[in-house]
């Protein structure tokens, strides 16, 4: 009966609703990207897995850099207003690949500067979209919403690997990008419906510096938030040398090419909705001890992938990843905008995210040299290795383990004793 009512206050959330919708539409986008960035780049004259590692770090460098700067102005103004210029930026940079991939003019350098505006646009959107929800869902429901902008996120990433495969496949990366950029344009028209929410943001009076420093004592308060952050960002690491190249590569040699990996990455996207069907109806205890645990699934389709194994295994433990993700991610969403003032939010989610993706841009600049090294194969199994140790390491801290959810620890209205 909770999870009904929940249910209807959410879908007669206005504001809510607008949300769903726009973030849905827009990661419908984002799935378009990496089929055609990855295949688009390699069918290039001349390039190679280098190549695309390089265009690939362009995207995340500028993430990492200007995530911190996205998190002071997500706290510093209305953050609709904020999300509304990071889809109109990301349009601009995908719809920018598609072009000169249709025009044939796709100068490396050219390629790595329109990718580059695509990692700006993710250093706004993050933060911005953390610091919101709370903003427009109340604590009761805050799970659910998480848990339905995560399905909906779910769903257009698998709608939008199978459509973007078959654009790709039929006709070309160009479209693709140019596709995803369109959305990302409706996305952001969407969003301009939303409210300006003003009363949950920090003091203006208060330097953007004097803020990054608040924000920092936030997030380094909390050990359960920090080390997660420290196993993440390794953890990131070796999954974007894995999905980002090392995959592709073996995919295009052994697999197939692009319809094989499209396979792997739906696979996965489907694993994602099962998962956050699950987060609607699971609220475990010690919500981080579990999102953690999950993490041990990351690095079983690299591994896979590395030893050879049949497309048909490596597509089922990519299932399984797809349901431990993003369990984590609407576990982890929800105890931070539950346990973090929701003035700092935007500025603690831009901590999570740098802390997790500054490494991502080492493991796409370091896949291409692995794979001339020692090969895509066993690198592959490294990241298996890698990814399994950092769970290891993250689970080794007590209040990763013992942090109890909100709404268990708190007590139950039975038992208050009346006056």
């Amino acid at each position: 009966m909770t999870l009904s009512r929940g249910g209807r206050a959410l879908l007669t959330n206005r504001a809510f609703v607008t949300l769903l919708v726009a973030r849905t539409v827009s990661m419908l986008g984002m799935a378009f990207a990496p089929i055609a960035l990855a295949f688009g780049v390699l069918a290039l004259p001349g390039a190679d897995a280098g190549t695309l590692s390089i265009v690939l770090a362009a995207q995340m460098v500028p993430l990492v850099v200007f995530m911190l700067l996205g998190g002071v102005v997500a706290d510093r103004h209305p953050r609709s207003i904020v999300l509304v210029w990071g889809e109109l930026l990301s349009a601009a940079a995908w719809g920018s690949i598609g072009v000169l991939m249709l025009i044939g003019y796709t100068p490396v350098w050219l390629l790595c500067v329109a990718a580059s505006l695509a990692g700006i646009s993710g250093a706004a959107v993050y933060p911005a979209l953390n610091g919101i929800i709370p903003d427009l869902v109340p604590a009761p429901e805050r799970q659910l919403g998480n848990a339905w902008l995560a399905m909906g996120a779910s769903a257009a990433r698998l709608a939008g690997l199978v459509a973007g495969g078959a654009v790709v496949v039929w006709l070309g990366g160009g479209w693709a990008m140019i596709t995803a950029g369109a959305l990302y344009l409706l996305a952001g028209g969407l969003v301009l419906g939303l409210p300006r929410v003003e009363g949950t943001l920090a003091d203006p009076a208060d330097s953007p510096l004097r803020q990054l420093i608040d924000g920092w004592g936030e997030f380094s308060s909390r050990q359960w938030l920090w080390v997660v952050v420290v196993q993440w960002s390794v953890l990131i690491m070796a999954l974007q040398a894995s999905h980002g190249v090392l995959g592709p590569v073996v995919a295009k040699a052994e697999l197939g090419g692009a319809p094989a990996w499209t396979l792997i990455l739906a696979a996965e996207a489907v694993g994602a909705i099962v998962g956050v069907g699950l987060s609607m109806v699971w609220r475990p205890a010690r919500p981080i001890l579990a999102a953690t645990l999950l993490t041990f699934t990351a690095g079983v389709p690299a591994v896979l992938l590395g030893i050879s194994a049949p497309l048909w295994t490596i597509a089922a433990a990519a299932f399984a990843m797809g349901i431990g993700f993003d369990l984590f991610g609407v576990w982890w969403m929800t105890t931070m905008q539950n346990e973090v003032p929701p003035e700092s939010l935007s500025r603690v989610a831009s901590y999570d995210a740098l802390g997790s993706l500054m490494l991502g841009p080492v493991g796409l600049l370091l896949a291409g040299p692995a794979t001339l090294l020692v090969g895509a194969h066993a690198s592959l199994i490294a990241v298996g290795v890698v990814t399994g140790a950092t769970t290891v390491f993250a689970l080794a801290f007590p209040e990763v383990r013992q942090l109890r959810a909100r709404s268990h620890s708190q007590p139950e209205l039975s038992s208050v004793p009346s006056t």
